[in-house]
């Protein structure tokens, strides 16, 4: 059996989550605080950072959700997420990354900082300039989604793939967080809400992160 260590606020878990939905694959979720440094989970992942798979009887071990991602699209037949040509494939990988590298540094990780971390760890009060700016990051970020999906079905091209899976998870943090206004942003919303009723998706919108409470609209598909 595989267990995935994560926390319920870590989009680099949830994209993985999302994909082993879309494959089928079976596991157990563990909890992980990373700012916890717990020796045996640095002993596992010397990044101290989740996500993290396991399979014991194996005596395998999975770090960075990029390389999950990828070792579970050549393993699994089911449910192709980085497919088609070179160049599709190359598009995919390159909208993940710029979710997993801009988008996240722009949007979600100052308002996990600002919301999460100083709540739970820090016991301060969040920084509402912080929060503006990654509030009109967002729709930046927004822009550009909406241009693709002008133009594109999905993200990356004409099915689903690894890169809406990165982008919604991404998205899902940031809107639990309460730094998601999808107002003048119809295209990406609707692109939103089909992901959210996927079946993949449900399992995510109904955790919740102890102390922090998401929007009303959170967890609903018709928002």
């Amino acid at each position: 059996m595989w267990h995935l260590f994560q926390f319920p606020l870590c989009p680099f878990s949830r994209k993985v989550r999302l994909l082993l939905g879309e494959k089928g694959v079976g596991y157990e979720l563990v909890r992980e605080s990373p700012w916890q440094r717990r020796d045996e989970f640095i002993d596992m992942n010397p990044t101290g950072q989740t996500p993290v798979m396991t399979q014991a009887d194996r005596d395998l071990i999975l770090i960075d959700s990029s390389a999950i991602c990828e070792y579970f699209e050549e393993t699994t037949d089911k449910a192709q997420l980085i497919g088609g040509t070179a160049a599709n494939r190359a598009e995919v990988r390159r909208l993940v990354s710029w979710f997993d590298h801009q988008f996240y540094g722009d949007v979600v990780a100052p308002l996990m900082h600002e919301r999460m971390k100083k709540r739970l760890v820090d016991r301060a009060a969040p920084d509402a300039r912080i929060l503006r700016e990654a509030m009109k990051n967002a729709h930046s970020h927004f822009d550009y989604l909406d241009y693709l999906l002008d133009h594109r079905t999905w993200l990356a091209g004409a099915t689903l793939s690894l890169a809406d899976l990165a982008a919604a998870a991404h998205i899902s943090v940031a809107d639990y967080l309460g730094g998601i206004d999808f107002k003048g942003h119809e295209l990406v919303k609707r692109w939103y809400a089909g992901l959210k009723s996927r079946p993949s998706f449900r399992p995510l919108l109904s955790e919740r992160m102890e102390v922090i409470k998401p929007p009303e609209h959170y967890d609903k598909v018709d928002f």
